[in-house]
């Protein structure tokens, strides 16, 4: 709103008011009609409705011509009148830019092909900057053309900004509601307006070519003269003749294959080729008697034929070059039908006398197609790593998971809870070493050797297991073919390596020798003259062995007295470890009773009779190992040696 000054008073704060008289705050109208033509007005009147001066000076400017006389002298010069004001839609109506473009769309559901190239017109409206797209109609195309995006301002990017005249070129891609258009060329009226603009345009380019549509061409007519061949004759001549062949079709080569054979028909009446299939009892086909069915077939092709769809449309005249005939079908070589290769090995005396008449061939031998099973390949084992023992060690180069090798449960059923056990020393430099005994234990059922060294009170040395259950391999024996301990490499005075460990065997127990008495052809002659002197040497009673012990005569020889020494520690280990207070009063008095002679042994059945009656508990490992050291003869036990475990 303008003001108006009251005069006299300076033009400050507080010192102009607003003319209350003025209603009208609208713009001028510059545009009219007259006699149905747009006539351009200048405006006279502003904003308020204050008149608009034109050609007026101002203070300034009157100042300047005061000072300049010419100017005083002969006038102000007359200033051009205004340029005429057009406005944009009127300057720009019906001006379009026109750039021809394409854009690639994909086709995923087609076969034949997997995208389109298509052509489209990119028209620019200069007088309000719209846009529009148009994609010329193709005749019988079968796709939706025309406009594809109506006229409308296009958005150049998530701003908001739009396409301007000036954004758009040869050579540039358009990228409009995500679909990218390819611009390559303009009109001449475009390309003008652009160079006078100012824009160097690029150079156009070529739109590509369709590959569906340059597929779709028709080729070029081919005349073919009619043949002369009379199809009615060779019907009447041939008619039941069948041309047989046996072939085989060797497909050993791809994964999963075999050789299967074939019987080939080719019937002479009109050229035609059937394929039979050969069955076999329990070949675990289904009985199809037909691989192809009877049918002209095809040579040689033309070079265009290749994407024939042979599945759905049946092979011409037009798309074959060259079918086959009967002089293609030669016993002793191979032959290609619709991909598959044959190898003619036979043929039955019809076709022989039917070549020789025919085609001059008198011999046509049949081939041997038998083949030699191929000799077995060794499987190779690799090194044995040392863990563990082989056989399970070789179960991972058999099966991608391991299983446990097979055992002999028959010689486990036979040999269940059969135990050889024998005593050893160790032979070693350190003199500590030489008093240590060790007691081995050779299980039957598996073959495993287990290692037990009984505890010396005083001797600085754990007793204990020595060596768990496993199978020993001897030191000589190869790394690939190992050789384990068997029950014939031990017996007395036998030198048994035990994984380094060096020990001589001293003496057995009377199961031993029993099952060395049985089994005596598995014995070497030195093994069992070493059982023969071990028998000789029998045991002292226990009367003589308390005298022996009073006058201080030595006990046994031998091995004997280190079996007392084993005894004696055993004794102390359970002194040590078991208290059996309840039953050790009249544990002496009730041996003596059964011991009608007073040798100081009772026989086993009668032994364990009284230890279950005063519950003593034999099932200890500890008791069990003290039953088998007191165990002597044919199943008596010196009930003396027993009864010490249990006094104080």
């Amino acid at each position: 709103m303008g003001t108006n000054p009251v005069h006299g008073l300076p033009f400050l704060p507080g010192s102009s008011f607003t003319d209350s008289t003025k209603t009208a705050f609208h713009r001028s109208q510059t545009l009219n009609y007259r006699n149905g033509y747009a006539v351009v007005r200048r405006p006279i009147v502003g904003i308020g409705g204050d008149r608009l001066h034109y050609n007026q000076l101002s203070e300034a400017e009157l100042d300047e011509l005061a000072n300049k006389a010419p100017i005083l002298t002969y006038g102000p010069l007359k200033q051009a009148p205004p340029a005429e004001f057009v406005p944009a839609h009127v300057a720009f109506d019906k001006k379009v830019l026109k750039f021809s473009a394409y854009f690639q769309e994909d086709v995923p559901i087609s076969m034949e092909e997997h995208y389109r190239i298509r052509h489209v017109n990119i028209y620019y409206y200069l007088e309000d900057d719209s846009m529009s797209v148009i994609e010329p109609v193709v005749e019988n195309s079968g796709i939706p053309q025309g406009k594809l995006i109506k006229r409308q301002r296009f958005t150049k990017n998530d701003v908001g900004d739009h396409y301007h005249w000036k954004d758009l070129n040869r050579g540039i891609n358009l990228t409009v509601y995500g679909k990218t258009f390819r611009i390559v060329d303009c009109d001449r009226f475009t390309q003008d307006f652009l160079e006078s603009q100012g824009i160097e345009l690029n150079p156009s380019e070529k739109i590509p070519l369709d590959p569906y549509t340059q597929l779709r061409k028709e080729p070029v007519r081919k005349y073919v003269t009619p043949s002369d061949f009379d199809q009615l004759k060779q019907f009447l001549t041939f008619d039941k003749q069948v041309l047989r062949f046996y072939a085989i079709w060797d497909d050993t080569d791809s994964l999963f294959g075999e050789c299967r054979h074939y019987i080939i028909h080719y019937y002479l009446m009109d050229d035609t080729v059937e394929i039979r299939e050969v069955h076999e009892r329990n070949n675990g086909r289904d009985p199809f008697p037909l691989l192809v069915n009877r049918q002209r077939m095809p040579k040689v092709l033309v070079e265009n034929a290749k994407n024939f769809p042979k599945c759905v449309l049946e092979i011409s005249d037009q798309e074959v070059l060259e079918w086959y005939t009967a002089k293609d079908f030669i016993v002793g070589k191979p032959l290609t039908i619709l991909g598959r290769t044959f190898f003619i090995y036979d043929c039955d005396p019809f076709t022989r006398q039917f070549y020789k008449d025919k085609f001059g061939m008198p011999d046509l031998p049949p081939v041997d197609v038998t083949k030699k099973e191929p000799p077995p390949v060794k499987q190779e084992l690799p090194p044995y790593n040392g863990y563990g023992l082989i056989e399970d060690s070789a179960q991972n180069c058999f099966a991608l998971i391991p299983k446990a090798p097979r055992k002999d449960v028959v010689k486990m059923l036979m040999n269940d809870n059969k135990v050889l056990r024998y005593l050893a020393a160790l032979e070693s430099p350190i003199p500590e070493d030489k008093d240590r005994r060790f007691v081995f234990s050779y299980f039957l059922a598996t073959d495993m050797i287990s290692i037990f060294e009984p505890p010396v009170r005083n001797s600085g040395i754990i007793g204990g297991k020595f060596l768990g259950r496993t199978k020993v391999v001897k030191s000589f024996s190869p790394v690939d073919n190992p050789i384990y301990y068997s029950p014939s490499d031990f017996f007395i005075g036998a030198v048994i390596e035990v994984f380094g460990h060096r020990f001589v065997i001293l003496d057995t127990d009377e199961y031993v020798l029993k099952y060395m008495e049985s089994n005596a052809s598995q014995y070497s002659p030195e093994a069992l003259a070493s059982i023969q002197n071990r028998i000789q040497k029998q045991e002292l009673p226990a009367p003589e062995l308390e005298s022996k012990q009073a006058t201080g005569e030595p006990l046994v020889q031998g091995t004997e007295e280190s079996k007392v020494q084993d005894l004696d520690a055993l004794i102390d280990q359970i002194h040590m470890h078991l208290k059996y207070n309840s039953c050790k009063e009249n544990l002496r008095e009730t041996f003596q009773m059964y011991d009608k002679d007073e040798s100081g042994y009772v026989d086993r059945e009668t032994f364990f009779k009284i230890c279950e009656t005063l519950n003593v508990p034999v099932d200890d490992s500890l008791i069990k190992e003290l039953i088998r050291l007191c165990t002597h003869g044919e199943g008596r036990i010196n009930y003396y040696n027993f009864v010490r475990a249990f006094s104080n």
